[in-house]
């Protein structure tokens, strides 16, 4: 135990030495905290759709099928209360709730109808989008059922959003910032210093010293963790002084979590350190190799539900998509772990699967 203290100690020594190391760690979030908390609009499509039908008949169940019918909605769920409907929220099983009225045909022929719109704000771009578009569709309705030009104000639509009121875009970019700079600088930087190790030759001298090879790798890894757990604490205190942005859920289970994608990225970046030679190529494999795919297949910034259906697919084999998913419902929902476990055991299978294949790579190179 007292030689792996010493490593330890070792390999932070060699951290904080390298300057550009220290910029990557704690400069970049910083930079990219602030550079992304600007909107971005995209156009959606299938997007999951509640509904709360309060008024039965066939004149109300026209307007549902006119919903679902369009390119925008896809309906997921029949709500029959309020707790219903936050549970969908909470559960991440809709974006937008559609609530109609008691005597809504009676009270629509008597031009005093009332539709209200409940959108999930955690993504304020989505939320606005989805809406608009649902006002839209109810409008077009609307008009095919007025009598005559001067009822075609019959419905008058309230809007709500839920999580985020203000619809402040920051909101939906910080966790996604959160989650590409742990996905990077962790991958990065470890796949990094192991390669370093490897293309000195000194990674040989380590592996004939009395510790064993794996305990080596865990031994290099356990400062990025440790770095880690801080950089992510820094963008969120950073992201509440300069954006308020809230934390609505437990502090502890999200450093929790945070603690889990961190390791599930040091295992990808070992992962890579086993295929490279270099540090460049290790540098190149984790930059373009992961930022792409984080950035474009995580949800972050394009909805999932509006890609193709083949990257749709494959969005589920990015980790920062099941993180993405975990922080979003902690921070700006207030969620517990009853509502992540699944996305949770996701990111430990991932993490298993990758730590096992890169023992597995390591001992075949070693042999």
């Amino acid at each position: 135990m007292k030689e792996f203290i010493a490593f330890i100690k070792k390999e932070f020594y060699h951290i904080f030495r390298d300057r550009r190391t220290l910029l990557v760690l704690f400069g970049m979030p910083l930079a990219q905290l602030l550079l992304f908390g600007y909107a971005i609009t995209t156009e959606v499509t299938n997007a999951d759709l509640a509904v709360y039908n309060q008024s039965s008949g066939q004149f109300t169940n026209q307007l549902v099928d006119k919903l679902v019918s369009s390119d925008f909605f896809n309906l997921t769920e029949n709500v029959h209360s309020k707790d219903e409907m936050m549970d969908v929220f909470r559960k991440s099983k809709a974006k937008i709730i559609v609530v109609i009225p008691p005597d809504f045909e009676q009270k629509f022929n008597r031009r005093e109808a009332q539709i209200q719109l409940i959108a999930d704000g955690s993504d304020p771009n989505l939320a606005s989008i989805l809406t608009n578009s649902a006002t839209g569709i109810i409008m077009t309705w609307m008009k095919g059922h007025a009598g005559n030009a001067m009822q075609i104000e019959t419905i008058n639509n309230e809007v709500r959003w839920h999580y985020n009121p203000e619809l402040k875009s920051v909101s939906m970019f910080v966790p996604g910032v959160i989650t590409i700079i742990l996905m990077l600088v962790s991958a990065m930087l470890s796949s990094i210093s192991i390669t370093r190790e490897k293309e000195l030759g000194t990674i040989e001298i380590l592996y004939v010293s009395p510790l064993k090879p794996v305990t080596i790798i865990i031994g290099k890894l356990v400062p990025f963790i440790i770095l880690s757990i801080f950089n992510a604490a820094f963008i969120l205190l950073m992201a509440y002084i300069i954006f308020s942005v809230p934390v609505n859920g437990s502090i502890m289970l999200l450093l929790l979590e945070s603690l889990l994608f961190i390791i599930t990225a040091l295992s990808l970046g070992v992962l890579i350190s086993t295929v490279s030679e270099t540090q460049q190529t290790a540098l190149m494999l984790s930059l373009f190799g992961l930022m792409l795919p984080t950035i474009l297949l995580s949800g972050f910034i394009f909805p999932i539900s509006s890609m193709p259906l083949p990257l749709q697919i494959i969005s589920n084999v990015i980790p920062a998509k099941w993180f993405l998913i975990i922080i979003k419902d902690i921070m700006l929902k207030g969620v517990g772990i009853m509502y992540v476990w699944k996305e949770t055991l996701v990111l430990v299978g991932m993490t298993i699967g990758l730590i096992g294949l890169s023992i597995k790579k390591y001992n075949i190179r070693l042999q």
